[in-house]
């Protein structure tokens, strides 16, 4: 082995433990209540099978509720409802793969990002029509599925289409599973989403997926609190605490890469 490239890996090794040793806030058993909609797989989702929710999401928030000593409950909501629910300081936080913006600033506090994804354009593997966003755009009878008020609503209008938000080419659903059941059973022919559920979705299921064109765009998932929260600064002192002991790594592989999500 390179003497080099070992030194390295034992500094790289020796940092990611000093990083996870440092020294967390302990909340002292506080209790906080958490909104999410259950409805964005692989990051919060009911299980088919048992009917309980699971998720990147859920799975990431034990670990933090674990290292800072916090009690976590959950309640769900619709995603319209949410910013403005924890702006009003109704929960303490909200969990649902959203996009960090400035707009959204304005009415809650974000955590530091949690994870970093592109903006992709998931169609059936069948799909001949087109290729990339201009080819589906130069077609006026090639639909989009999005949830309104999302990152994937704003792309298909802004960097795809015209810039109508009335478009009547984007086909609104309550739910992300709800639109990829339509782009399954062809009622819609594109459904854009990050990076890694996309990829996800591809290799769960041959033959009826394919990734086309280029990325969209590149966003930032954090979590939300109401302005002014003091759960923000303990948040990312997690947050940074998984990132650097591989945690999040790890929950990325486990429910992007080897849980079957199938659709």
């Amino acid at each position: 082995m390179n003497p080099i490239a070992a030194l390295a890996g034992l500094a790289l090794a020796a940092a990611a433990t000093f990083a996870h040793a440092a020294p967390l806030p302990d909340l002292g058993g506080k209790a906080i209540v958490v909104v999410t909609e259950n409805a964005y797989p692989p990051l919060q989702f009911v299980d088919p099978a048992s009917g309980k929710p699971i998720g990147w999401e859920y799975d990431a928030m034990a670990e933090i509720a674990k290292r800072l000593n916090l009690k976590v409950s959950y309640q769900n909501s619709s995603w319209d409802a949410m910013i403005p629910a924890v702006s009003q300081g109704q929960y303490d936080m909200g969990m649902e793969g959203i996009t960090i913006r400035d707009d959204r600033k304005e009415k809650v506090d974000f955590s530091d990002p949690y994870m970093h994804s592109e903006m992709l354009m998931l169609v059936r593997a069948d799909e001949t029509r087109f290729t990339d966003a201009k080819s589906f755009a130069a077609d006026p009878k090639l639909l989009v599925a999005a949830q309104p008020g999302t990152t994937p609503f704003y792309t298909a209008v802004y960097d795809i289409l015209d810039g109508n938000e009335a478009n009547p080419r984007v086909k609104l659903f309550e739910t992300f599973g709800a639109g990829l059941q339509a782009l399954k059973t062809g009622d819609v022919d594109l459904v854009l989403t990050d990076s890694t559920a996309g990829k996800g979705y591809v290799a769960a299921n041959p033959g009826l997926y394919k990734i086309v064109g280029e990325p969209l765009g590149a966003e930032d998932f954090g979590f939300i609190f109401p302005k002014g929260s003091a759960l923000v600064a303990p948040m990312n002192a997690a947050i940074a605490s998984l990132k650097a002991d591989g945690t999040l790594d790890a929950l990325t592989k486990k429910w992007f890469l080897d849980y079957k999500m199938s659709q």
